[in-house]
């Protein structure tokens, strides 16, 4: 059974720092892309970044390109989110989520394509 544990997230200020984590259990990593996502009060969910299996491809939201980076250490089957120079529009609960792939492919931006979601963490940036 697939299970993907957020962790990191907190309340900072705007300007600041944080590193989302996101443990993955029952998976085989070269087998999954991952992504992480964010939905803020009242809005729908949206992508933030996506990896591809081994790590050599990755792909932002507009939004967040040149602040955030995303991650994966494979040995450890965990992604991680690194998030900088943070903004009060940033405000949400961030998910995680992973892509079975048949083969090698760029990382999706799509929500429906990915097969599982963690529960989220929520990252509050005040201002």
């Amino acid at each position: 059974q697939v299970q993907l544990v957020e962790s990191g997230g907190g309340l900072v200020q705007a300007g600041g720092s944080l590193r989302l984590s996101c443990a993955a259990s029952g998976l085989t990593s070269r087998l999954y892309n991952m992504g992480w996502f964010r939905q803020a009060p009242g809005k729908e969910r949206e992508f933030v970044a996506a990896i591809n299996w081994s790590g050599s491809a990755t792909t932002y939201a507009d939004s967040v390109k040149g602040r955030f980076t995303i991650s994966r250490d494979n040995a450890k089957n965990t992604v991680y989110l690194q998030m900088n120079s943070l903004k009060p529009e940033d405000t949400a609960v961030y998910y995680c989520a992973a892509d079975r792939i048949a083969s090698n492919r760029i990382p999706s931006m799509v929500i429906g394509e990915y097969d599982y979601w963690g529960q989220g963490t929520q990252v509050t940036v005040s201002s």
